[in-house]
């Protein structure tokens, strides 16, 4: 009988209602803070679809406030701050701020090129495989593919990684 072969999958991929309730947690405290009462604009929107992220705020240190707010929520759903990438500050309405941001949720090329070198670069008893914005690791022994995925933990990536498909 051939011994069986093991797998997983890396991606970027995140709880995306893990995220939506982190994002609902960080409104309310918004809403409640004393410092923001008197504020007309605090606002923090999501657009699901092109799955960006504006905060709206009176002046660029409220922005910040509102952003470690929501960055608290997102840890204590066990999300990591890597899920969102700045787009960009621009001056709206009104001597407000507005600053964007995109979720990162995907692996790019540049990332899946590096993720695969470091894998390849530490002689992992592994191959690997490059689906679209996914790698494939497989190998005959389940140590091993622990062992990669401590690796990628220690390693410092842009984006936040997601381990499934185990088989």
């Amino acid at each position: 009988m051939a011994a069986k072969e093991h797998s997983f999958d890396i991606s970027a991929k995140i709880e995306i209602q893990e995220f939506k309730n982190a994002l609902e947690q960080a409104k309310k405290e918004i809403e409640n803070r004393f410092d923001f009462k008197e504020d007309k604009a605090k606002e923090l929107n999501f657009n699901e679809k092109d799955k960006t992220l504006v905060i709206l705020a009176t002046s660029t240190n409220k922005a910040k406030a509102i952003k470690d707010i929501l960055d608290s929520k997102l840890i204590k759903r066990n999300l990591s701050l890597k899920v969102l990438k700045e787009k960009g500050t621009e001056s709206a309405s009104g001597g407000n701020t507005k600053v964007t941001y995109q979720l990162n949720d995907v692996l790019d090329d540049k990332s899946t090129k590096t993720i695969n070198a470091a894998i390849k670069n530490e002689k992992f008893k592994v191959s690997t495989q490059i689906l679209g914005n996914e790698i494939r690791v497989k190998a005959k022994d389940i140590d091993e593919l622990q062992k990669v995925i401590a690796h990628l933990r220690k390693m410092e990536l842009e984006v936040s990684l997601s381990f499934g498909n185990f088989a």
